[in-house]
Protein backbone atom coordinates (compact mmCIF):
# COMPACT_ATOMS: atom_id res chain seq x y z
CA UNK A 1 0.00 0.00 0.00
CA UNK A 2 1.20 3.60 -0.72
CA UNK A 3 0.73 6.97 1.06
CA UNK A 4 -1.65 7.47 -1.55
CA UNK A 5 -3.87 4.81 -0.93
CA UNK A 6 -4.43 6.02 2.31
CA UNK A 7 -7.32 8.58 3.03
CA UNK A 8 -6.74 11.15 5.45
CA UNK A 9 -9.56 13.19 7.08
CA UNK A 10 -10.98 15.08 10.14
CA UNK A 11 -11.87 13.14 12.92
CA UNK A 12 -14.87 15.15 15.22
CA UNK A 13 -15.79 13.77 18.29
CA UNK A 14 -18.81 15.46 18.42
CA UNK A 15 -20.03 14.15 15.12
CA UNK A 16 -18.56 10.97 14.68
CA UNK A 17 -20.48 7.66 13.69
CA UNK A 18 -19.66 4.53 16.14
CA UNK A 19 -17.59 2.98 13.27
CA UNK A 20 -15.29 6.00 13.39
CA UNK A 21 -15.16 5.42 17.67
CA UNK A 22 -13.81 2.12 17.60
CA UNK A 23 -11.55 2.65 14.81
CA UNK A 24 -10.28 5.66 16.36
CA UNK A 25 -9.87 4.08 20.15
CA UNK A 26 -8.49 0.90 18.56
CA UNK A 27 -5.95 2.62 17.15
CA UNK A 28 -5.36 4.77 20.26
CA UNK A 29 -5.14 1.50 22.71
CA UNK A 30 -2.52 -0.09 20.44
CA UNK A 31 -0.73 3.29 20.83
CA UNK A 32 -1.06 3.12 24.60
CA UNK A 33 0.24 -0.26 24.84
CA UNK A 34 3.54 0.20 22.69
CA UNK A 35 4.32 3.71 24.91
CA UNK A 36 2.88 2.51 27.82
CA UNK A 37 2.15 -1.63 28.07
CA UNK A 38 1.43 -1.72 32.09
CA UNK A 39 -1.63 0.55 31.90
CA UNK A 40 -4.80 -1.01 31.08
CA UNK A 41 -6.92 0.25 27.69
CA UNK A 42 -9.27 2.64 27.63
CA UNK A 43 -12.76 1.92 26.72
CA UNK A 44 -14.71 3.73 23.67
CA UNK A 45 -16.95 5.73 26.08
CA UNK A 46 -14.25 6.65 28.34
CA UNK A 47 -11.98 7.86 25.06
CA UNK A 48 -15.61 9.62 24.44
CA UNK A 49 -15.97 11.49 27.45
CA UNK A 50 -12.35 12.62 27.53
CA UNK A 51 -12.38 14.55 23.97
CA UNK A 52 -15.84 15.53 24.46
CA UNK A 53 -15.03 17.79 27.84
CA UNK A 54 -11.19 19.26 26.27
CA UNK A 55 -11.25 22.99 28.17
CA UNK A 56 -12.28 25.40 25.52
CA UNK A 57 -8.71 27.10 26.31
CA UNK A 58 -7.84 24.11 24.01
CA UNK A 59 -8.47 23.67 20.92
CA UNK A 60 -7.97 20.50 19.25
CA UNK A 61 -7.98 18.89 15.93
CA UNK A 62 -7.72 15.29 15.34
CA UNK A 63 -7.04 14.10 11.42
CA UNK A 64 -6.93 9.95 11.11
CA UNK A 65 -5.18 8.12 8.50
CA UNK A 66 -7.39 5.25 7.12
CA UNK A 67 -5.69 2.24 5.23
CA UNK A 68 -6.93 1.26 1.46
CA UNK A 69 -9.86 -0.12 2.61
CA UNK A 70 -11.53 2.26 5.23
CA UNK A 71 -11.63 -0.06 7.54
CA UNK A 72 -8.53 0.77 10.16
CA UNK A 73 -6.87 3.46 11.76
CA UNK A 74 -3.41 3.20 10.78
CA UNK A 75 -2.74 6.97 12.05
CA UNK A 76 -3.59 9.42 14.14
CA UNK A 77 -2.04 13.25 14.35
CA UNK A 78 -3.52 16.24 16.49
CA UNK A 79 -2.87 19.65 16.41
CA UNK A 80 -3.57 21.52 19.89
CA UNK A 81 -3.74 25.18 20.13
CA UNK A 82 -3.39 26.95 23.56
CA UNK A 83 -5.69 29.86 23.50
CA UNK A 84 -3.43 31.88 26.06
CA UNK A 85 -1.82 35.89 25.81
CA UNK A 86 0.76 33.93 26.49
CA UNK A 87 2.80 31.52 23.55
CA UNK A 88 0.48 32.29 20.77
CA UNK A 89 3.66 31.75 18.67
CA UNK A 90 3.42 27.81 19.72
CA UNK A 91 1.15 24.69 18.54
CA UNK A 92 1.79 21.47 20.49
CA UNK A 93 1.27 18.42 18.16
CA UNK A 94 0.81 14.36 18.64
CA UNK A 95 1.79 12.25 15.46
CA UNK A 96 1.30 8.19 15.88
CA UNK A 97 1.78 5.72 13.12
CA UNK A 98 1.39 2.06 13.31
CA UNK A 99 4.64 0.06 13.35
CA UNK A 100 3.91 -1.81 10.26
CA UNK A 101 3.22 1.17 8.09
CA UNK A 102 6.27 3.71 9.24
CA UNK A 103 8.91 4.47 6.94
CA UNK A 104 6.99 4.99 4.05
CA UNK A 105 5.85 8.85 3.88
CA UNK A 106 2.69 8.62 6.47
CA UNK A 107 4.40 10.71 8.81
CA UNK A 108 5.85 13.35 6.81
CA UNK A 109 2.59 13.92 5.14
CA UNK A 110 0.77 14.28 8.35
CA UNK A 111 3.38 16.26 9.84
CA UNK A 112 2.77 18.47 6.24
CA UNK A 113 -0.57 18.71 7.12
CA UNK A 114 -0.27 20.09 10.55
CA UNK A 115 2.74 22.34 9.69
CA UNK A 116 -0.17 23.78 7.24
CA UNK A 117 -2.56 24.24 10.01
CA UNK A 118 0.03 25.54 12.63
CA UNK A 119 0.34 28.35 9.67
CA UNK A 120 -2.70 28.66 8.89
CA UNK A 121 -3.60 29.90 12.98
CA UNK A 122 -0.33 32.13 12.68
CA UNK A 123 2.05 29.74 14.89
CA UNK A 124 5.30 29.76 14.20
CA UNK A 125 6.38 26.93 16.46
CA UNK A 126 5.51 23.05 16.62
CA UNK A 127 6.24 21.42 19.50
CA UNK A 128 5.73 17.68 20.25
CA UNK A 129 6.87 14.96 23.19
CA UNK A 130 8.55 11.95 22.04
CA UNK A 131 8.69 9.00 24.43
CA UNK A 132 11.54 6.22 24.85
CA UNK A 133 9.51 2.99 24.40
CA UNK A 134 8.82 4.08 21.00
CA UNK A 135 12.20 5.03 19.58
CA UNK A 136 11.07 5.84 16.08
CA UNK A 137 9.55 8.97 16.96
CA UNK A 138 12.80 10.71 18.46
CA UNK A 139 14.62 8.91 14.87
CA UNK A 140 11.72 10.91 12.93
CA UNK A 141 12.04 14.12 14.31
CA UNK A 142 15.79 14.11 13.92
CA UNK A 143 15.38 13.24 10.38
CA UNK A 144 13.30 16.40 10.26
CA UNK A 145 15.50 18.93 11.63
CA UNK A 146 13.80 19.08 15.00
CA UNK A 147 15.66 20.34 18.03
CA UNK A 148 15.99 18.52 21.05
CA UNK A 149 15.10 20.44 23.70
CA UNK A 150 14.40 19.20 26.81
CA UNK A 151 14.92 15.03 28.01
CA UNK A 152 12.83 14.47 30.85
CA UNK A 153 12.09 11.12 32.34
CA UNK A 154 8.59 9.44 33.61
CA UNK A 155 9.41 8.16 37.06
CA UNK A 156 7.42 6.26 39.10
CA UNK A 157 6.96 5.12 42.66
CA UNK A 158 5.57 1.77 43.83
CA UNK A 159 4.13 2.46 47.37
CA UNK A 160 4.37 -1.00 48.45
CA UNK A 161 7.97 0.15 49.20
CA UNK A 162 7.59 3.18 50.75
CA UNK A 163 9.50 4.52 53.55
CA UNK A 164 7.04 5.21 56.20
CA UNK A 165 9.62 6.46 58.91
CA UNK A 166 10.58 8.76 56.07
CA UNK A 167 7.14 10.43 55.73
CA UNK A 168 7.10 10.83 59.11
CA UNK A 169 10.20 12.62 59.25
CA UNK A 170 9.45 14.79 56.63
CA UNK A 171 6.28 15.94 57.82
CA UNK A 172 7.71 16.88 61.43
CA UNK A 173 10.82 18.90 60.54
CA UNK A 174 12.02 21.68 62.63
CA UNK A 175 12.05 23.71 59.43
CA UNK A 176 8.58 23.70 59.06
CA UNK A 177 7.87 26.41 62.08
CA UNK A 178 5.97 29.53 60.90
CA UNK A 179 4.34 27.49 57.93
CA UNK A 180 0.55 25.79 57.95
CA UNK A 181 -0.72 22.88 56.09
CA UNK A 182 -4.07 22.68 53.74
CA UNK A 183 -5.84 20.96 51.71
CA UNK A 184 -8.26 21.46 48.89
CA UNK A 185 -9.78 18.35 47.32
CA UNK A 186 -12.11 18.73 44.23
CA UNK A 187 -12.39 22.59 42.95
CA UNK A 188 -10.16 25.24 44.44
CA UNK A 189 -12.21 27.48 46.91
CA UNK A 190 -13.39 30.80 45.73
CA UNK A 191 -12.55 32.53 48.45
CA UNK A 192 -8.60 31.69 47.69
CA UNK A 193 -9.00 31.88 43.76
CA UNK A 194 -6.92 34.79 43.22
CA UNK A 195 -4.21 34.01 45.84
CA UNK A 196 -4.46 30.71 44.03
CA UNK A 197 -3.70 32.42 40.76
CA UNK A 198 -0.78 33.87 41.40
CA UNK A 199 0.00 30.67 43.62
CA UNK A 200 0.46 28.26 40.81
CA UNK A 201 2.51 30.76 38.78
CA UNK A 202 5.20 29.36 40.81
CA UNK A 203 5.40 26.03 38.66
CA UNK A 204 6.71 28.28 35.86
CA UNK A 205 10.06 27.77 37.90
CA UNK A 206 10.46 24.19 36.36
CA UNK A 207 13.30 23.98 33.62
CA UNK A 208 12.13 24.22 30.27
CA UNK A 209 15.86 23.51 28.65
CA UNK A 210 15.93 25.50 25.23
CA UNK A 211 12.41 25.56 24.59
CA UNK A 212 11.11 28.83 23.31
CA UNK A 213 8.51 28.89 25.40
CA UNK A 214 7.19 31.88 27.50
CA UNK A 215 5.98 31.68 31.55
CA UNK A 216 1.93 30.54 31.80
CA UNK A 217 0.01 33.29 33.14
CA UNK A 218 -3.15 31.75 34.16
CA UNK A 219 -6.43 32.85 35.00
CA UNK A 220 -8.79 32.40 37.34
CA UNK A 221 -11.43 31.65 34.55
CA UNK A 222 -8.69 29.10 32.87
CA UNK A 223 -8.10 27.45 35.57
CA UNK A 224 -12.31 27.17 36.09
CA UNK A 225 -12.61 25.87 32.77
CA UNK A 226 -10.20 22.90 33.15
CA UNK A 227 -11.78 22.38 36.47
CA UNK A 228 -14.88 22.01 35.19
CA UNK A 229 -13.35 19.54 32.34
CA UNK A 230 -11.88 17.61 34.71
CA UNK A 231 -14.93 17.12 36.69
CA UNK A 232 -17.23 15.97 33.52
CA UNK A 233 -14.08 13.25 32.71
CA UNK A 234 -14.65 11.90 36.52
CA UNK A 235 -11.06 12.88 37.54
CA UNK A 236 -10.36 13.78 41.27
CA UNK A 237 -7.24 15.97 42.02
CA UNK A 238 -5.73 16.51 45.74
CA UNK A 239 -4.03 20.17 46.03
CA UNK A 240 -1.50 20.37 49.54
CA UNK A 241 -0.71 23.69 50.06
CA UNK A 242 1.69 25.99 52.44
CA UNK A 243 0.66 28.82 53.88
CA UNK A 244 2.95 31.45 56.21
CA UNK A 245 1.15 31.53 59.39
CA UNK A 246 2.37 35.27 60.14
CA UNK A 247 0.79 36.17 56.87
CA UNK A 248 -1.20 34.33 55.40
CA UNK A 249 0.42 34.17 51.90
CA UNK A 250 0.33 30.72 49.96
CA UNK A 251 3.95 29.89 49.90
CA UNK A 252 3.39 25.96 47.59
CA UNK A 253 1.97 23.78 46.58
CA UNK A 254 1.44 19.94 45.72
CA UNK A 255 -1.51 18.27 43.25
CA UNK A 256 -2.40 14.90 42.17
CA UNK A 257 -4.74 13.32 39.75
CA UNK A 258 -6.83 10.05 40.04
CA UNK A 259 -8.67 8.31 37.36
CA UNK A 260 -11.06 5.78 38.66
CA UNK A 261 -10.51 4.06 35.14
CA UNK A 262 -7.05 3.14 36.33
CA UNK A 263 -7.71 3.34 39.40
CA UNK A 264 -3.94 1.64 40.71
CA UNK A 265 -2.44 4.49 39.10
CA UNK A 266 -2.06 8.23 40.99
CA UNK A 267 -0.30 11.08 38.78
CA UNK A 268 1.59 13.07 40.10
CA UNK A 269 1.13 17.33 38.90
CA UNK A 270 3.22 19.80 39.91
CA UNK A 271 4.88 20.85 43.22
CA UNK A 272 6.54 24.07 43.15
CA UNK A 273 7.55 26.19 46.53
CA UNK A 274 8.00 30.12 45.77
CA UNK A 275 11.40 31.24 45.76
CA UNK A 276 11.37 33.04 48.90
CA UNK A 277 10.21 30.37 50.77
CA UNK A 278 12.89 27.73 49.83
CA UNK A 279 15.33 26.51 52.55
CA UNK A 280 11.83 25.25 54.87
CA UNK A 281 11.79 21.58 53.52
CA UNK A 282 8.52 22.70 52.11
CA UNK A 283 8.55 20.56 49.00
CA UNK A 284 9.40 17.70 51.24
CA UNK A 285 6.76 18.04 53.81
CA UNK A 286 3.90 18.74 50.65
CA UNK A 287 5.49 15.46 49.19
CA UNK A 288 5.27 13.58 52.70
CA UNK A 289 1.77 14.72 53.32
CA UNK A 290 0.58 14.01 50.37
CA UNK A 291 1.55 10.41 49.87
CA UNK A 292 0.33 9.65 53.68
CA UNK A 293 -3.09 10.77 52.36
CA UNK A 294 -3.10 8.74 49.40
CA UNK A 295 -2.11 5.59 51.45
CA UNK A 296 -4.45 6.56 54.12
CA UNK A 297 -7.33 6.95 51.85
CA UNK A 298 -6.75 5.72 48.35
CA UNK A 299 -5.49 1.89 49.29
CA UNK A 300 -6.71 1.06 45.93
CA UNK A 301 -3.43 2.94 44.20
CA UNK A 302 -0.25 1.22 44.15
CA UNK A 303 2.20 3.18 41.66
CA UNK A 304 2.96 7.23 41.16
CA UNK A 305 3.86 8.26 38.23
CA UNK A 306 5.55 12.17 37.84
CA UNK A 307 7.20 13.90 34.95
CA UNK A 308 10.62 15.59 35.84
CA UNK A 309 12.69 17.44 33.37
CA UNK A 310 16.42 15.66 33.50
CA UNK A 311 17.49 18.97 35.09
CA UNK A 312 15.70 19.47 37.68
CA UNK A 313 17.87 18.50 40.38
CA UNK A 314 15.98 19.57 43.67
CA UNK A 315 12.98 17.56 42.52
CA UNK A 316 14.63 14.73 41.43
CA UNK A 317 16.37 14.32 44.51
CA UNK A 318 13.16 14.62 46.36
CA UNK A 319 11.56 11.85 44.34
CA UNK A 320 14.89 9.55 44.71
CA UNK A 321 14.43 9.83 48.30
CA UNK A 322 10.84 9.13 48.53
CA UNK A 323 12.16 5.89 46.12
CA UNK A 324 10.83 7.46 42.52
CA UNK A 325 12.50 5.31 39.97
CA UNK A 326 13.07 6.41 36.35
CA UNK A 327 9.92 4.37 34.24
CA UNK A 328 10.22 5.94 30.95
CA UNK A 329 12.37 8.41 29.12
CA UNK A 330 10.69 11.16 27.37
CA UNK A 331 12.06 14.23 25.07
CA UNK A 332 10.55 17.32 23.67
CA UNK A 333 11.38 18.56 20.52
CA UNK A 334 10.90 21.71 18.79
CA UNK A 335 10.73 22.87 14.93
CA UNK A 336 9.86 25.95 13.20
CA UNK A 337 7.00 25.39 10.45
CA UNK A 338 9.40 26.85 8.08
CA UNK A 339 11.70 24.13 8.90
CA UNK A 340 9.01 21.40 7.98
CA UNK A 341 8.34 23.36 5.07
CA UNK A 342 11.62 23.24 3.71
CA UNK A 343 12.33 19.78 4.79
CA UNK A 344 8.78 18.82 3.10
CA UNK A 345 10.03 20.85 -0.19
CA UNK A 346 13.48 19.13 -0.30
CA UNK A 347 11.86 15.26 -0.44
CA UNK A 348 9.66 16.10 -2.48
CA UNK A 349 12.43 17.12 -4.73
CA UNK A 350 14.34 14.33 -3.97
CA UNK A 351 11.49 12.33 -5.28
CA UNK A 352 10.89 14.31 -8.00
CA UNK A 353 14.16 14.03 -9.41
Amino acid sequence: MTTTEVEIRLFNPQTATDAEWIAFNTFKNAALAERQPDDPPRTVEQRQVDLRNIPPMFQVRHWLAWDAGHSTVIAVAALILIEMEENRHVAQFELDVLPAYRRQGLGSRLLGLLADQAQASQRRLLIIETHGAVPAGDAFMAHVGAHLALESHINQLDLAELDRDLLHAWQTDARHAGFTLGLWAGPYPEADIDAIVELVKAANDAPKGDLDLNDFEWTAEQLREQEAARQARGLERWTMYVRETATGELAGYTEVFWDPGKPALLEQGFTAVWPRYRGHALGRRLKAAMLDKVLRERPQVRYVRTGNADSNAAMLKINADLGFRPYQSDNVWQIEVERVKEYLATRAGAAGA
